[in-house]
């Protein structure tokens, strides 16, 4: 399991370092999937996580006890990317059918949908809401961007681009990025239909873009793509701070990557299934973990807010919690309280 109460108290306490970072492993792993889990997300407020997977299930977890509290089933439209909105029990999601490209507002407490929200004509392949109010963003292979409030069925706004689209908000809801074809433009949520007030270069990589994420801090910006690239840039002059380079995904695949909470390590998959880890500051590698490398599918990361600890998912969903028995400095505390 995640460990006793005294050592998940030491590990909120940690100050996540390279050597913590290192001695990270699975503690939690839930490996009654039966195929591709596709999403991860995490509800900040509450201890609340769900996830998607290619058997049409949505599952909620209760991560502070390691714990599935539900599974709801979406047999008929599939389920592909899942996001929380506010509330800690209601979720949006895609669907994964081929013949239904609208996003559902669902209630997991009594599996019952509130909202249906129509405009993609192909497959949703980028989903991000907004931490503050009613909105959240879309982005499909339909080469739009839709914008929406939840408390509308239809669309408040639309953007066309060249390529397969990666979008997000910043944690503070005023800004949004939208990268394709080797560019990342920034959006005023307030004036989007403007145009980009900012257009950053991520050096001559114009493969198809996977996810954009900002940092929680908001001063950079995370982006993947198809031909195996995690590229850190600076979100307010641009700047290409570093690219890591791991194995290429499917066009079918998209390949994850996530800040840790204060911005100083991006954890990423690979396309041959493993998982990797850098400093952002100094850009070198610092960990790479196998133990999902039997899959060649690169596997969904997720960072738990607040926590030294993140989620991944490939066939099996694991909770990659610090082994402090491997840290010094907590081993030779622990014999010294003995």
């Amino acid at each position: 399991m995640v460990g006793t109460q005294s050592e998940r108290e030491d590990r909120v306490s940690l100050e996540l370092t390279e050597e913590i970072l290192q001695s990270m492993e699975p503690g939690a792993v839930f490996r009654d999937y039966n195929c591709r889990i596709s999403s991860i997300d995490f509800h900040k407020p509450s201890s609340y996580m769900v996830t998607a997977s290619d058997d049409d299930s949505i599952r909620l977890y209760d991560v502070a006890n390691a714990t599935c509290l539900k599974t709801i089933n979406s047999k008929k439209y599939g389920v592909d990317l899942v996001c929380f909105t506010s509330h800690p029990t209601t979720v949006i999601y895609s669907s994964r059918n081929g013949w239904d490209e609208s996003l559902r507002l669902l209630s997991l407490h009594d599996n019952k949908y509130l909202r249906y929200f129509k405009g993609h004509h192909d497959r949703v392949v980028s989903l991000s809401l907004c931490s503050h109010g009613e909105s959240f963003i879309s982005g499909s292979l339909d080469r739009t961007v839709l914008l929406w409030d939840q408390r509308v069925e239809k669309c408040q706004g639309l953007l066309r681009v060249q390529g397969r689209p990666a979008a997000a908000y910043d944690d503070q809801g005023l800004v949004f990025a939208v990268a394709f074809g080797g560019y990342v433009r920034m959006f005023d949520a307030r004036m989007y239909e403007k145009g980009p007030f900012e257009t950053f270069s991520v050096g001559g990589d114009i493969s198809d873009a996977n996810v954009v994420k900002f940092s929680n801090d908001g001063r950079l910006i995370l982006l993947t793509t198809m031909d195996g690239h995690v590229h850190v840039l600076d979100s307010f002059r641009g700047t290409l701070l570093s690219t890591y380079n791991v194995k290429p995904v499917s066009g079918e695949s998209t390949l994850d990557a996530t800040f840790s909470p204060e911005g100083m390590f991006v954890v990423s998959g690979s396309g041959d299934g493993s998982i990797h880890a850098w400093n952002v500051r100094s850009g070198k590698q610092v960990h790479t973990w196998s133990w999902m490398a039997h899959s060649s599918e690169p596997p969904v990361i997720k960072w738990a807010p607040g926590s030294p600890m993140f989620v991944t998912g490939s066939l099996e969903l694991a909770f990659v919690i610090p082994d402090l028995s491997k840290l010094p400095a907590y081993a030779i505390r622990k014999q010294n309280l003995q």
